[in-house]
């Protein structure tokens, strides 16, 4: 299969959709900016905050210095709704800075793929909360979630 399709594709199942949610997270835990970026369109356009970017030159630059300043990155992201070719979801994610101040970041991101399940558009919106290290919950090796490791729901964040 070509790297231009990215199965599932829509019109999405609630299953394609989860899977498609789950995929997006193992891709991001992976911390690999160049092999995410090939999950977008050649022109896909980002609100990342306050931050636009366009395409997947940008896309991988964006995520070298997200990646670079967030230390010890783990994500976990769940779906919260579906329609079509559109999928919302919800995340947490937690890291630390340079000297050691960890974060729990919160946010939603609305997603829209083309025909061969690339994503097209990605609009995050993205809140950090301080936490003590001790407080933290995502706990795994680099890399994706374990399967037993418990979702957003499950850990009522």
């Amino acid at each position: 299969m070509s790297e231009s399709v990215r199965p599932p594709l829509p019109p999405f199942s609630y299953d394609d959709a989860v899977l498609k949610v789950r995929k997006a997270e193992d891709a991001w835990n992976s911390k690999n900016p160049e092999a995410v970026s090939l999950a977008y369109t050649e022109d896909s356009r980002w609100r990342n905050r306050s931050e636009f970017i366009t395409g997947r030159a940008d896309i991988v630059s964006f995520l070298e210095r997200k990646w670079q300043k967030e230390m010890d990155y783990r994500l976990i992201k769940e779906i919260w709704a579906y329609d079509g070719n559109h999928i919302a979801v919800r995340f947490a994610y937690e890291w630390h800075d340079e000297v050691g101040n960890w974060f729990r970041s919160y946010g939603n991101e609305n997603w829209a793929f083309d025909e061969n399940g690339l994503m097209m558009a990605r609009h995050a919106s993205i809140n950090d909360v301080p936490i003590a290290e001790e407080d933290r919950k995502f706990k795994w090796p680099q890399g994706p979630r374990p399967v037993n490791h418990p979702g957003l729901s499950e850990l009522d964040l």
